[in-house]
């Protein structure tokens, strides 16, 4: 073997060495499997929650192309595909639903709309899973007034009740400790959507973090 040879050798030898070094110090990346692709069962929403908040903090918008999805992460990109015409559709999940058993993706009339699905109402529909707007991602906010005490995280604060109950069912689909609690400022009465009840900023940053990636806005702030 000619020194050339063994000096190429045995660079090879020692660049192999620094690069499983490298990797080896380095912590395994978090892999989440995306939803992928497949037949689910597909129904609308429309008049009856226009302008109303989604769970995302957006105002529905009945002639949009969105959909609510029970556990995908707003701002999740999904090509529909209603399979008895082969027309598709592009929306971005900002919502949670639908609350009957039995259906997986509520589509917004838009949405529904643009692939022949409104007469049908439920049934099959492919979709096909296009990534993520990560613009929904958002920070975990801090009440100015929070003090020592209890913790607890709040999601949204809404003069009617309804648009309170509806984001509480949808928190309910995957988190545990949801309630309601009201707040009365110049005679105007607010319900309040809160999480869990923590000791420590930690605990519930913990959990206020995971709810802010998800596209939740979160503000801890003390128990009342």
């Amino acid at each position: 073997m000619t020194t050339r040879n063994t000096s190429i050798k045995h660079l090879a030898i020692v660049l192999s060495a620094i690069l499983l070094a490298s990797c080896a110090s380095l912590p395994p990346p978090e892999y989440r499997m995306p939803p992928g692709e497949g037949y689910i069962t597909a129904s609308w929403y429309g008049a009856d929650f226009h302008g109303r908040p989604t769970s995302s903090g957006e105002r529905y918008d009945m002639y949009g192309l969105t959909a609510a999805h029970k556990e995908m992460d707003f701002g999740t990109r999904l090509r529909v595909t209603n399979p008895d015409n082969g027309k598709s559709v592009i929306v971005t999940v900002n919502d949670r639903g639908p609350f009957i058993p039995g259906r997986d993706l509520d589509l917004s009339y838009g949405a529904a709309r643009e692939i022949d699905h409104i007469g049908k109402g439920v049934g099959l529909v492919k979709i096909e899973y296009l990534g993520r707007d990560m613009r929904y991602v958002k920070r975990v906010e801090f009440s100015p007034s929070l003090s020592a005490g209890m913790i607890s995280i709040q999601v949204g604060s809404f003069i009617e009740k309804s648009n309170a109950d509806r984001l509480k069912q949808g928190l309910d689909l995957k988190y545990s400790d949801v309630y309601i609690t009201t707040f009365l400022k110049d005679n105007q009465k607010f319900y309040r959507v809160r999480i869990g009840r923590y000791d420590s900023r930690d605990s519930a940053y913990t959990v206020a973090s995971k709810l802010a990636n998800e596209g939740y806005t979160t503000l801890i702030t003390s128990k009342e």
